[in-house]
């Protein structure tokens, strides 16, 4: 029988989704193509006809979870008006709001947390490091949108804010997902986002 596209494409989700529960159980390194397969209920034929290989699989899985949208948000850091560090601070809350709810998200986020990146899996190091140079991009650029608009303290530089705010948020996520989730993230993520934004503003 002829397969459709559709029955390929539901085919790909499913090794996705079984790559998911296996890469979180066993870890990248130890996992194999053979486990995943049997994971998914599919041939290994079947996933190298989707995938190269491991390290293609785990960027796809990698890539599966939805980035913030930051064209929009820098579109509203651009009005006139905009509080700018007020935007900033509700957006990493919902960001924070939005992992603390979604287990498929701390799920792919403790498996990338947890993963050894040497050999075969640098090219998925690669990959992050990039999307991080995006977000430290994006960050400087709404800082200075704040220094420009008298909005952020003196003894702050754009650059020194982004760094602040992101070592923040990756250190929150991290522990938490790391270590039994032993605190609410969505709550104590925000007191500490209220207080690092707080000594960010300028004195007025």
């Amino acid at each position: 029988m002829r397969r459709t596209k559709a029955d390929a494409e539901a085919t790909r989700q499913q090794i996705i989704c079984a790559a998911e529960r296996v890469f979180y159980k066993k870890g990248v390194s130890n996992a194999t193509m053979e486990d995943v397969a049997h994971a998914a209920g599919v041939t290994r034929g079947a996933i190298y006809w989707h995938f190269a290989n491991k390290t293609d699989l785990f960027m796809e899985l990698y890539k599966s979870v939805p980035l913030p949208q930051e064209d929009m948000v820098a579109r509203e850091l651009e009005s006139e008006d905009a509080e700018v560090l007020t935007v900033i601070e509700r957006v990493a809350a919902e960001w924070l709001d939005t992992l603390a709810n979604d287990e498929q998200r701390q799920r792919i986020l403790s498996i990338l947390l947890r993963c050894d990146y040497t050999g075969e899996l640098s090219a998925v190091l690669e990959q992050q490091q990039g999307v991080d140079d995006g977000h430290m991009q994006t960050l400087e650029a709404a800082f200075a949108r704040a220094a420009e608009k008298g909005q952020l303290g003196t003894c702050w530089t754009p650059k020194s804010a982004a760094s602040a705010l992101r070592w923040m948020m990756k250190g929150i996520c991290s522990e938490w997902l790391l270590f039994g989730r032993r605190f609410d993230l969505a709550s104590e993520g925000r007191e500490g986002l209220r207080r690092l934004i707080g000594s960010l503003q300028a004195a007025k």
